[in-house]
């Protein structure tokens, strides 16, 4: 029992002093084999503790294990909303989580999303600044909301430059349009004469073509050649024979 351990123990302080500081541990640790005492008891110098611990008269125990078992458990319930009511808060909502915290993380999320959309070209430095100083301004409660309105703004763009676009069509369509009116006038009235239209000339001839074509043709033909077997044509100019 520990009484009695402690009966034959008490005259070995020294000696669980020294181990402790040989052994760099508490007393408590320090054990001391109840068999042996007699021979612990005449180590009075740490050479000689230094060889009892050597010989196994003296060891250190091991440290007592602080179970974290029962803890897990209830953060893994706390994860799960248990244990959470009006009668286990102490402190404000402030204290318990400040707005300031909340306001730093959600700042943070919104400016790493506006950097990775600017550097992978996806949003122009304009709509970068225009969401970066409305972010500033609380206008976006999440990041969800600050995608949906990017998105909504480069459609909004998007749409603004095909009506430009449209817009500059039928402004040059309608400029054309008023110059053949105003020239129709003009001519009308006898103050500008009307430009005389271009003939369409045929396309002149490849050379297969010119060498293929139907005079050629008739101009070697076998009667008008002076050796064929066919007269000659008579000529209406010369005189009857």
């Amino acid at each position: 029992s520990f009484i009695k351990e402690y009966r034959f123990m008490a005259f070995l302080r020294l000696q669980k002093r020294l181990a402790a500081t040989v052994l760099k541990c508490g007393k408590k640790r320090v054990w001391i084999d109840p068999n042996e005492t007699n021979e612990v008891a005449l180590a009075n110098s740490r050479k000689n503790i230094r060889k009892l611990f050597k010989d196994g008269l003296i060891m250190k125990r091991q440290v007592h294990m602080h179970s974290r078992s029962r803890c897990k458990r209830v953060q893994e319930a706390k994860r799960k909303g248990r244990h959470t009511g009006y009668g286990k808060r102490k402190g404000t909502r402030n204290a318990r989580m400040p707005v300031k915290v909340l306001w730093m993380r959600r700042q943070r999320v919104f400016r790493r999303l506006l950097k990775k959309y600017r550097e992978a070209k996806k949003i122009n430095k304009d709509i970068y600044n225009h969401f970066y100083v409305a972010a500033k301004g609380n206008q976006f409660k999440n990041k969800a909301v600050l995608i949906e309105s990017i998105h909504k703004m480069k459609q909004e763009k998007v749409r603004e430059k095909q009506l430009e676009e449209q817009r500059e069509a039928r402004r040059v369509k309608a400029a054309e349009k008023k110059a053949k009116r105003n020239h129709r006038k003009a001519v009308a009235m006898g103050i500008v004469e009307e430009a005389p239209k271009k003939e369409e000339r045929p396309a002149p001839l490849t050379p297969t073509e010119s060498t293929s074509s139907p005079r050629s043709e008739r101009a070697l033909a076998p009667r008008d050649c002076p050796f064929s077997e066919y007269p000659a044509a008579p000529n209406p100019e010369s005189p009857p024979l």
